[in-house]
């Protein structure tokens, strides 16, 4: 097992390792010795993110754990699923079953979707094993190497990373309290003299920053897409976590059954993530190539787990679970931006969600100048988790920030780790050499 040190500097190292694109000349025996990598193994950059589960199985100590975005475990509903599960398991539960989906699935989410502001139509869905599927498959159909993608700056690295896997060169641009800054956009497209070919973007309560993208900007962000023949790829595992304020209408009510829109969604963040099931919604007329970009990878989506999740949803489950998280998330949420304001007061800025999982906040005053990874190394000894901001561009931008999960930690505990967090920011402090901190994302 990783000491606790060894596992740090390995975390941060990926941090610091991450490409924007790939870079030539890791291929071949005289590279790796013995083994000929592919080309491709250049752009292979892995996640921080995930790889802080594997540094947190690790540690002997109590930490208040703020780095992962995955629900709480007191709030999934453990029991039921398994009492579901005894009751719908069968013999067809354990074969091979449909590359598109399992039948069940797919009419749970059209009936239950049916009186809601955007109705899934079955000829456009394909069962995905979680969303990180969604968005490699989509990857794979649309991006050729050198292909200009744009993402969020910051982003969801998970999905940059697999846009890199494919030879995509990536364009940051920024985000501000309305999201994706579609002006700046425009401006960054002119400036880089091609057009992108894929758009990615996480327009609800945004991994990392919480915010979501406004209605008029999402509406320019349509215009420009098509001005320009690029996809916008909608990842949007949180939509249905709205705590606060209004729906805001998503790409497929804006321009119902457009082509350039290509939809990733997820139980993993509403229900449970060891489910690995999610599902795409695009283009009828891509359904024959997403069977077969599937098919390449495996075959079908865990069976057993299709037929629980579409009987929880069939029983009218998932709604209810859904009204429950919306409280709790918000009750948390409130928690944490209590306690951060309590204990951290102006040495800090932060987002202001209204759902989803995250709080993005900035230092500055007191805390100006320390660099985030430092104070994750600080902070995780303290007994306290978090995501640095450098993990969360593929630039390496916002030293000068972090991720919290508000969702993974109750009141209480939360009040713990935000307490925790504030010694470890003093402790940064007292070592933290004069520097002008990196550029971040808006904050309130």
């Amino acid at each position: 097992m990783r000491t606790t040190d060894e596992g740090t500097a390995a975390m941060l190292t990926t941090v610091d390792s991450l490409p924007t694109r790939p870079t030539a000349g890791l291929s071949g025996p005289s590279a790796s010795g013995l083994l000929p990598l592919a080309r491709r193994g250049d752009g292979l950059v892995g996640s921080v993110i995930d790889s802080s589960t594997s540094l947190l199985a690790a540690q002997s100590h109590d930490i208040v754990r703020f780095a992962m975005g995955a629900p709480a475990a007191d709030v999934t509903p453990a029991r039921l699923l398994t009492s579901i599960a005894a009751e719908v398991w069968d013999e067809s539960s354990f074969t091979y079953g449909a590359t598109e989906g399992e039948p069940r699935l797919i009419q749970a989410l059209v009936e239950d979707s049916a009186d809601g502001p955007q109705p899934v139509h079955p000829e456009r869905v394909v069962i995905t094993s979680g969303g990180m599927q969604g968005l490699d498959i989509a990857f794979k159909l649309f991006v050729d190497p050198g292909d200009l993608v744009v993402v969020e700056s910051p982003t969801y690295t998970n999905g940059s990373a697999t846009a890199l896997s494919y030879g995509a060169d990536l364009l940051e641009v920024p985000v501000d309290a309305d999201g994706m800054d579609v002006e700046r956009l425009e401006d960054a497209v002119a400036g880089a003299r091609r057009t992108p070919k894929v758009i990615y973007t996480i327009p609800n309560f945004q991994n990392p920053s919480g915010v979501t993208l406004s209605l008029s900007r999402r509406r320019r962000l349509l215009e420009l897409a098509h001005r320009w023949g690029s996809v916008i790829l909608d990842d949007d595992p949180y939509g249905s976590l709205r705590f606060a304020g209004q729906h805001i209408p998503g790409f497929g009510q804006l321009s119902p059954h457009d082509p350039l829109v290509f939809s990733v969604r997820t139980f993993s963040k509403i229900l449970a993530p060891g489910l690995r099931v999610g599902w795409v919604d695009a283009d009828p007329r891509l359904h024959p190539l997403l069977i077969s970009a599937k098919q390449a990878m495996d075959t079908c989506t865990n069976v057993p787990n299709q037929h629980l999740v579409a009987e929880f949803i069939r029983r009218g489950e998932l709604d209810e679970h859904l009204a429950m998280l919306r409280r709790e998330y918000r009750s948390r949420k409130q928690a944490m931006t209590e306690a951060l304001a309590d204990q951290l007061g102006d040495g800090i800025a932060t987002t202001d969600p209204q759902g989803g999982f995250f709080l993005w906040v900035t230092l500055r005053g007191p805390n100006a100048g320390i660099d985030s990874r430092r104070l994750f190394e600080i902070a995780l000894a303290a007994g306290v988790a978090l995501i640095p901001g450098t993990a969360l561009s593929p630039s390496h931008r916002f030293a000068d920030a972090f991720r919290l999960c508000f969702a993974s930690c109750s009141p209480r505990r939360t009040r713990v780790g935000v307490r925790r967090l504030a010694r470890a920011l003093d402790q940064a402090r007292d070592e933290a050499p004069t520097r002008t901190p990196a550029g971040s994302a808006a904050t309130r």
